[in-house]
This record gives C-alpha cells, structure tokens and sequence, in this order.
C-alpha cells in the first residue's frame, strides 16, 4: 500500500498500476479538507513510487463523487477576497498536481460524478464510465462557478459551446449523452467498468494511446478562430442574459471567465477561475442558494427520518372529492407508485378528477417525458368510486371536498366509519383548523391535515398539520407518505391559515393598503415580480388563486387574528368579490383575461377593477413598494418561528420556496432578512409602525438583533443554540 487513509488510498498493483481509491467512511465519497490533505499525501506518494507505470482512479462507492461538501466552506466564504482567492487557489493547485503526473491516468466512473467529482475526471487523460453515470457541473444552482479547474478543461475536452450549456444550467447528463459530445472515451455495462478501465491503460502504459497528446490540450489555449470566438461567446452571453436575468449573476460570470481564459494557458486561465469563484462566493446570491440547498437538505433529512421511524406503511391510498384538486392528488399518488380510490358522490366528479389526472399524463406524452404504456399504467392505479366500501382496505385518505367546515366534518365522520381501526384520516384543507375538523372524527390521533398546493403536480409543497392530539406515528406516516408522492413536506402545527397562509395573508393586507392608497396594481406587480423576483405580482397571484377565495381566507385570518389581521375597510379583495370578479376562474378580476386571435392567453390591467377602488392615483418608490408587502410577510414568519408553528428557518425558508415560489436568489424568507440585516430591517419596518400590527416588529426580533443571533442556529422557541 503506497498510502492509507480515511477517504483515499494508492496501492500497487500489478503490470505498475496504481489504484488511486476514494472510498470516504461515510455513505458517499465528497471533497473536504481531510480529503485534500490526503489527496495530496496520494500525488506525492504516486510520484515517489518508481514502479509505477500508470494510475487507474476508481472509487469505492456506489457513486463515484457527489462533489464538495460546500458546509465546510461556507465560512471561508465570509471572508476578503484578498484571503479567499489563494485558499481557492490551493484547492485548484492540487486537481493541477495530479493531472500533471508524469504517468497515463484513467479513471472509472460509476453513478454520480458531480461538482468536483467531474472535475476530478477532467484531471485525468482517459474516462470511461458504466452505464450508471451521471455526470455534471451543478455549481450554479449555488450561485457559483465550478473551483477545481472546471471552466478551464471541460471547454478544451468538449468544446467551448457544450461547457458553457453544461456549466450555465447545471444539469447532470447521462453516459451517452456524455459519450456524444467527448467527455468520455467509452461507455460500458457497470460489470466491466473495472475491466474496461484497466485494460485502456494498459494500452496507454504500452503506447498504444498517446496520453500525452490526449493531456496537452488541457494544458493550453482554447483551439478557436477570432471569428468562432465573437460568435460562441456572444451567443451564449445573449442567451443567458435571456434566461438567467441579473438576480443570478453565476452563469454569465461563468461564460464571461470562459471567454477571458480562452486564449490562456492552463496557468493563466485558472488564476482567472480562482478569482471568479471568490467573487461569487461573496455575493448576495450565492448565499441564499447555498442556504437554500442546506435547507432543502434538511427538509428532506427530515423526511427520510420520518420514513425510518413511520410504524405504518402507506400501500394504498384514497382521496374523498373528484375535483381539480382531487384529480391532482389522484394523479400524484399513482404516478409515484401507490395505488389511489378517487371517491365522489356523483358519475360528473369523477369524470372531472379522471380528466384532470389524464390531461397532466397526455403532455408528459406529448412531451415525450412518457409512453403510452406508462400512462396507462398510471391510470389504472386511479380506480374511481362512488361507494365507501371501495375505501375499505386503504391505508390513508385525503379528504379534498369543498372548503367548507361543515361539509368537511360530514365527510370525515362519514370516511372514518367506513375504514380500518388503523388507518389514517387527512384533510386537505388551506386555512381550516385541524383542531376543529378533528371534533367530527373518533379516533383523533390517526388525523391531522395535509394540504396541497394547486396545481398538485407541480408545486413541491405539502404542510402535514399537527392536531393537539395527532400522534407521532400518524405524522410519520403522513410525511412518510408525502416523501413517498415526490412532495417536500414540512410539518407545521395548527393555527389560522397554518404557515404558508397565515404569513400570505399580511402580504395581500400590505398591498391592498398601497392600492387604496392609490398605487396602481400593475405597477406594483411589475416591481414585486421584475424587481423582486417573484413569480407572480400580488394583484396577479389574487387573480390566480381566486378572489372569492382570497376573501374567504381573509374572513378566516382575520377572526384568527382580529387585531393584526382585522379585515380592511373597503378592501379591494372584497370589492372585487362583491362584484363577481372572481380572478382567472371567471375572467375578471384585478386583471380581464381572454384570447388573442391565436388563441394565446391575454391578460389586460381592468377599468373596471380601477373604477371600483376609485382612489387618487399616487407614486411610490420601488423600494418603498418592496418594503410595504414584505416587511408584513417577514414579521409573520418570524412568529410562527417564535410561537413554533414551524420548527426551524430552514423549513420557514423552504416552505415559502416550494409554496410561493418565493425567489430562490433571496433564499428564502429568513435568509433575505438575515442578508438585509437584522438592525436594517427593524429600522426599516418601525418607518412603517404606524400602519398597523403587520408592520410592528416582535421583541424576540429585537432581542435577536441585539445579541447577534442567527435564526438558522438559534431555537427562538428557548433562545438556545440548535444542536442540528
């Protein structure tokens, strides 16, 4: 053995091969500073052995890299650039050492290769990979650009237009799709990888493949004309200024270090890597993504532990009510696996829900995302049902009828009976509270809520509301089920409108104040959308969700919350409502909706909605228009933290992302207020405190921001530290 250490090793073998293993204790192999020090240990020990004829890299694992583990390096991160570009750039020295070993290198690729594991292989002269690979440069979706030499090899290994579309979306390819554009050298079954690998370099070791001509393009300037390099680079800028806009700054500093470097050799190129990497580790953006892959992660950490300690297995499921939503979740639950009872009491519902299931399935189709085998596979997990004896046998119902406590209540006492002992009641229910809805059932640990988001198949976001006396095992089991749907749940506990709800509602209530104050919607919008970066502006997302429901849920806050949340006088919400502009579902609402004569949807700013606010039209800034929605949003999110509806930031933060769409270059909610500042922010809402309790600061805030404290390492609920 020429080394050993916890995560690598470098033995001899025989015919002068060196095997170079990562093979980390943990349950993946991922670069941290342990992993570099031995990673350097294994180059010097790789050229001090004068037998060695070639090295073969492998790894031990069922995946070959994941990456780097970015939480070590957050706080590096925080750091001058002045101090993080040589600390990057000694990260980057040791790719470059290996690569410049003065013996063939090949390595064997199995399953995931990214992040630094990509980079990893772009160091070495040959790569094959089974057909398991999956291989990438996902840096961006962290607000970064690849630090271990991936902007300065992967363009002279597959050409400068395929680097910048790998690099400036992200995404992980297949075997093939890796094999056609020239990053690997061969593809093979997983149980020939070895094999294969070996026997390449044995025939780069006896000459029969000049590794040295493979290596030296990686050690020079890109091979392109001035005229090839005007058209790659000016192309791929204007298509990522079109996509990606200013809110994320990572793919155009990517292609922008790629077209700089292009006539650099290896040397020069990577110092302009090192320095790009360190600049955008530093902004604003690529805090929040990273915050937000941490959070994801905890989410989703939270969902597996459910999984493991969840007593009940959900094998089969049934949704009570045929609708839009009831389809959705039909859909959802049988596209992933687990068969589904669809159950209405009329033959038109469930017509409805069956339509609404097969229309989501004809465009994966048509979108080639799908065959037609596996949409008809698909639908026969869906078995509509007018009778409760179908539901007999289930082991989970998600009651989904009309949002209405006294038809709920009927319908769940109903189901219960119906039943096993110990299967799971649920509602999907967005502001009712569990409490009461548990009143009708008998057995109340086995019921909690589980709301879904419209439309079902595409919002990531499921709440799982705890009941005062819902059980752990039921709440496992339901998370563990929502896991099981290709949902993100997050467990919140019961109150008025829950979480999402509860912290949307101020939102809505700052901005029909602006517009009574005679802003105009539309401009509103446009700044909430093009400004801030959210999907939809409020006016819109109030059409969208329904302006009869939007009144409804304000009627429900605001008996929740009468002080803070105490309906506003003429509200436009309820001018709109009172008029029978009910949003997109009728075509009128803040906006009047139709068809172009293409057929394309239009959507027009209505007289008629500014005749009925009827108010002097007045400007605001647009970061007085920012502050005056978001300020009431962040405060109601710091007390369902403080009060405990929601756990921890990280799942406030991700439940916004996934619920919302709240803008992923923000973070999240916690972390666009910690990014503000925590002084800044409560300066900035006490300019607004006489407007009412939505804009009034907590004391816990205040108290936060006098010691110092982070939110995403701090139990406001105990003012203790977070030990996970």
């Amino acid at each position: 053995m020429l080394f050993q250490g916890k995560s690598l090793s470098a033995q001899l073998l025989d015919d002068g091969i060196v095997e170079f293993k990562f093979d980390a204790q943990g349950s993946v192999n991922k670069f941290d500073q342990a992993t570099f020090k031995e990673y350097i240990a294994v180059v010097n020990a790789i050229n001090n052995c004068s037998e060695a004829k070639g090295v073969l890299v492998t790894s031990g694992k069922s995946s070959f890299i994941v990456g780097a583990d970015i939480t070590e390096f957050l706080e590096t991160f925080k750091k001058p650039e002045d101090v993080l570009i040589p600390w990057i750039k000694e990260g980057s020295d040791v790719f470059d050492s290996f690569e410049d070993i003065n013996l063939p290198t090949v390595v064997a690729i199995n399953g995931f290769a990214l992040g630094g594991g990509c980079e990893m292989t772009l160091a070495c002269d040959y790569r094959i990979a089974d057909t398991s690979c999956s291989i990438g440069l996902p840096e961006v979706k962290l607000g970064l650009m690849p630090g271990f030499g991936g902007t300065v090899r992967l363009p002279r290994v597959i050409g400068a237009d395929n680097a910048i579309e790998w690099m400036s979306t992200g995404k992980a390819h297949k075997a093939e799709q890796a094999m056609a554009v020239g990053l690997l050298d061969a593809v093979v079954a997983p149980e020939h990888l070895r094999e294969a690998a070996t026997n390449m370099l044995k025939q780069a070791i006896a000459g029969k493949l000049d590794w040295r001509a493979k290596r030296q393009p990686k050690l020079e300037a890109l091979k392109l004309s001035q005229t090839e390099t005007i058209m790659t680079f000016n192309a791929c800028k204007g298509m990522i200024a079109a996509k990606a806009g200013k809110h994320y700054p990572a793919p155009m500093a990517t292609v922008k270090t790629i077209e700089a470097a292009a006539g650099l050799d290896r040397a020069g190129a990577m110092a302009l890597e090192n320095a790009g990497f360190a600049k955008l580790a530093k902004t604003d953006a690529a805090t929040a993504q990273i915050g937000l892959f941490m959070a994801d992660q905890v989410v989703k950490g939270k969902a597996k532990k459910a999984g493991k300690q969840a007593t009940k297995a959900v094998n089969k499921a049934a949704v009570l009510g045929a609708g839009i939503m009831g389809g959705g979740i039909a859909y959802q639950s049988a596209y992933k696996g687990t068969p589904i009872i669809m159950k209405d009491i009329n033959d038109q519902a469930l017509d409805l829900g069956l339509t609404t299931a097969a229309g989501i399935l004809s465009k994966q189709v048509e979108r080639g995302r799908m065959n037609a085998k596996k949409m008809a596979g698909v639908l026969n997990n869906i078995t509509p049902s007018l009778s409760y004896d179908s539901v007999k046998g289930v082991d989970i119902v998600v009651e989904a009828v009309v949002e209405n406590p006294k038809v709920k209540a009927m319908v769940l006492a109903e189901v219960e009976s119906h039943v096993a002992e110990d299967a799971i009641v649920t509602s999907n229910t967005s502001t009712i509270s569990i409490d009461l809805l548990a009143e009708s059932v008998k057995r109340k640990d086995k019921f909690c809520g589980m709301h879904f988001f419209n439309p079902v198949n595409k919002m990531p976001l499921v709440e799982v509301i705890r009941g005062k006396e819902t059980s752990d095992e039921t709440v496992a089991a339901v998370v563990a089920y929502a896991a099981k749907m290709g949902k993100s749940p997050i467990v919140v506990n019961d109150c008025p409108g829950f979480y999402i709800n509860r912290v949307l509602f101020p939102y809505f209530a700052g901005f029909s104040q602006l517009v009574l104050e005679g802003a105009d919607f539309t401009t509103v919008d446009k700044v909430m959308e093009k400004q801030f970066g959210w999907p939809m502006g409020p006016a819109y997302l109030l059409d969208v969700v329904g302006i009869d429901t939007a009144d409804h849920c304000t009627g429900v806050m605001s008996s929740g919350f009468p002080t803070r949340m105490a309906k506003i006088d003429n509200d436009p919400v309820s001018a709109l409502y009172a008029n029978e502009r009910f949003g997109q579902k009728n075509g009128k609402g803040f906006y009047d909706y139709g068809k172009d004569k293409r057929g394309r949807p239009t959507k027009v700013a209505a007289q008629a909605a500014y005749d009925l606010f009827a108010v002097e039209s007045k400007e605001f800034s647009q970061d007085e228009t920012i502050a005056r929605l978001m300020i009431p949003m962040i405060n109601e999110v710091v007390r369902c933290l403080e009060e405990g509806v929601v756990d921890t930031a990280a799942e406030a933060d991700m439940g916004l992302i996934y619920g919302l769409g709240f803008p992923p270059f923000r973070g999240g909610p916690i972390r666009y207020l910690e990014t503000l500042g925590l002084d800044n922010f409560i300066a900035m809402a006490d300019k607004y405190a006489h407007l009412g309790e939505i804009y009034q600061v907590t004391d816990g805030m205040r108290e936060m921001a006098k010691s110092g404290k982070s939110y995403f390492t701090t139990d406001v609920k105990t003012n203790s530290v977070k030990t996970a």
